[in-house]
């Protein structure tokens, strides 16, 4: 009884060939020629029953089957004078098939250490010198690091500090919106410590008011100060 397999189940001719041989529970060393091109063809007509496209390389195949059972069943007849040496059909059969076996034995492993290497990522090395020592757009000492270090710091701090169960009203924040809040405050004071500018910690406010701030700078609103290494960050207000 056959299985409910179709031709574009299977790589190509071979592999349906190993298929049956091992549909037939035997190794491919015992498989007869007879056998095996029968199962083979009775393979085909079923599918060209199912009124199913089968590809030429696999009726290619159907016809070396054939011309092989052919020779095989065929009687010998020796010649005395040739000493041309024949391959039994049967025995040529076998080969092509354990060759195939390995070939696809060896794919799999190679896919299954792909699968593997797959859920690793790898980066080239290189210096973040330019990035962490570039400072930003109408500052006088004060580099994108030493914000960032300084907003971490603050994150870590306020964390530690909010209590077990809060419940924050959502609010739609813009960048246009921190940037107007930051002008009344320096309005009033030239000068203004950058940390106090996050009174929420939530992600939204964290983000469009770090936004903002660089906004300012690279505008010239602003000056970013640092009057000593890993002090308090301040903003200026340019006249």
């Amino acid at each position: 009884m056959m299985d409910n397999f179709l031709i574009g189940d299977f790589e190509g001719p071979l592999d349906l060939l190993v298929h049956l041989v091992k549909q037939s529970k035997i190794e491919i060393c015992d498989l007869k020629l007879v056998d095996i091109t029968n199962q083979y063809i009775n393979f085909l007509k079923l599918m060209k029953d199912m009124n199913l496209d089968i590809a030429s390389e696999y009726l290619v195949m159907a016809s070396e089957l054939i011309e092989m059972k052919s020779r095989f069943l065929l009687p010998r007849v020796d010649k005395e004078e040739d000493d041309t040496y024949e391959e039994n059909p049967e025995e040529e059969l076998k080969r092509r098939l354990l060759e195939y076996e390995k070939y696809k034995e060896s794919v799999s492993s190679f896919r299954s250490l792909e699968e593997k290497r797959s859920a690793y990522f790898t980066k080239v090395p290189e210096r973040i010198d330019e990035y962490t020592n570039q400072k930003i757009e109408n500052t006088e000492n004060v580099t994108a690091f030493d914000l960032l270090s300084a907003l971490e710091k603050l994150l870590e701090r306020k964390d530690y500090q909010k209590p077990l169960k809060t419940k924050i009203a959502r609010r739609e924040l813009s960048v246009n919106d921190r940037v107007s809040k930051i002008r009344d405050i320096l309005k009033t004071k030239k000068r203004v410590d950058f940390l106090s500018l996050f009174e929420e910690v939530t992600r939204e406010y964290v983000v469009v008011t770090f936004l903002g701030i660089l906004e300012m700078a690279k505008n010239k609103e602003i000056i970013l100060k640092q009057d000593e290494n890993f002090g308090s960050i301040i903003l200026e207000r340019v006249d």
